[in-house]
């Protein structure tokens, strides 16, 4: 059974089919507003790094809205770092998992062999996922250098007309962005 979706069918709807076009869509998380779009479309993935002024060298984060979106990534991992990543989802915590066998893009994994990934305790990005099928890209929705946005006039005020859909909702109660853990060191990094 699918989730409670804080959208309606009609936004969900708009937003797969901006996210499926090669789109780039802003909406809320846990913390602040964030960027995103399909992982796998390097076009797209590559406008986000441009309104961002962020080097594709960083990285970027995954977001999911289950661990069956994300299942390809802990399967090649022991059965200990998969329960370990597991027992913290859905929620705040990044981890940032070995990616064995490259099945994520370089323009989302960026000079990094492990990617950062979050199956996501919030509404709105859960209903995102399930309505797009798969993981989203996920970044915070500011240029370099600047605070991230919090409110929807900041996100219009950062990116007037260079984003294809803004997706309305209320960001969780999170005050921080997500913890940052090496699932095979334990160091935190965010």
């Amino acid at each position: 059974m699918a989730a409670f979706s804080p959208l309606s069918d009609w936004q969900l709807h708009l937003a797969r089919r901006t996210i499926r076009q090669g789109g780039v869509i802003a909406y809320p998380t846990e913390a602040v507003w964030g960027l995103g779009c399909d992982p796998w479309d390097q076009l797209a993935v590559e406008r986000i790094l441009d309104l961002k002024a962020r080097p594709m060298e960083k990285g970027m984060i995954l977001v999911a809205s289950s661990v069956d979106q994300v299942r390809f990534l802990l399967d090649p991992l022991p059965e200990d770092l998969q329960q370990e990543a597991i027992r913290h989802w859905p929620g705040p915590v990044t981890w940032l998992l070995p990616d064995v066998l490259q099945q994520t893009p370089e323009w989302v994994r960026g000079k990094h062999s492990a990617i950062a990934v979050r199956v996501s305790d919030h509404p709105v990005v859960r209903a995102l996922c399930e309505a797009a099928g798969m993981p989203l890209v996920s970044t915070s929705c500011n240029p370099a250098g600047r605070e991230p946005a919090r409110y929807p006039w900041q996100v219009h005020r950062y990116f007037a007309g260079e984003l294809d859909r803004v997706v309305p909702g209320q960001l969780g109660g999170n005050r921080k962005p997500s913890r940052i853990i090496d699932i095979v060191s334990g160091q935190q990094l965010r």
